[in-house]
């Protein structure tokens, strides 16, 4: 059975995520900085929890260490906003949210890749948002913080290129603990979309699109896969600047 790493899988999306990886078969193992979330979710699943911060370097490094050969990793732990004017707020409170959002990331993926690599298999499949490039946003850390994750993921999939597809996506707007603050008439997303994104990458049907930004709700994978070399050579899914 191939093993599967969801980080924030003890609740929302990533609870979500952990099921539907689950149902297909995958060994998953849930981490979140919650044990009794991730208990809960793994008792559920027939899964495995694993209390973690992803913003702590010594506890990945030893989680992942003890979780062994991973053949999928879902990083989608994340924070959200840290509320009030960007030049009132805690500087330590505000760079909390790139310790999560980006180095959790970054330190999650460095525990896998080397014996992905060594192993000649797996995939990396990493939670950003359209807040890396939507227009009107007031609120500098989870905008600025979305906004690395997703040239961090096109970046690690360009070198990592033939040997372990690096995928990055966005859930849309799922209403969760995080988005409390959203009216009920905001654009929803439905929270099914994510988790059956991720199964469909998780597959190996898709490994083309390795590297492009992919919108839950807005984009079939299907159609992009069957113009691959459209996507290719006029840039398409990229977060790019127009001239």
């Amino acid at each position: 059975m191939a093993n599967a790493v969801v980080t924030g899988g003890g609740r929302g999306i990533g609870a979500n995520i952990a099921r539907a990886l689950a149902a297909d078969g995958w060994d998953v193992t849930v981490a979140a900085r919650s044990r009794d979330q991730v208990e809960e979710i793994a008792r559920e699943i027939g899964g495995h929890a694993v209390a973690l911060d992803v913003s702590d370097r010594a506890a990945v490094e030893g989680a992942f260490a003890a979780v062994g050969p991973v053949d999928l990793l879902v990083a989608n732990a994340g924070i959200g906003n840290r509320q009030g004017a960007t030049w009132d707020a805690d500087p330590d409170a505000w760079w909390h949210v790139f310790e999560v959002n980006v180095l959790g990331v970054h330190l999650c993926c460095r525990a896998v890749i080397p014996s992905m690599l060594e192993r000649g298999a797996g995939r990396i499949v990493i939670t950003a948002s359209g807040a890396a490039y939507l227009p009107g946003s007031t609120n500098t850390a989870y905008t600025a913080s979305k906004a690395a994750v997703c040239r961090y993921g096109e970046t690690l999939a360009n070198e990592l290129a033939g040997r372990i597809p690096v995928f990055f996506f966005s859930p849309g707007l799922v209403q969760t603990e995080m988005t409390s603050s959203f009216g009920d008439d905001a654009p929803w997303t439905p929270p099914e979309l994510a988790p059956e994104l991720v199964r469909r990458l998780a597959s190996g049907r898709y490994d083309a699109l390795a590297g492009r930004y992919i919108h839950a709700e807005h984009d079939d994978v299907d159609d992009l896969l069957a113009r691959i070399d459209e996507i290719r050579e006029r840039d398409l899914n990229a977060i790019r600047l127009q001239r």
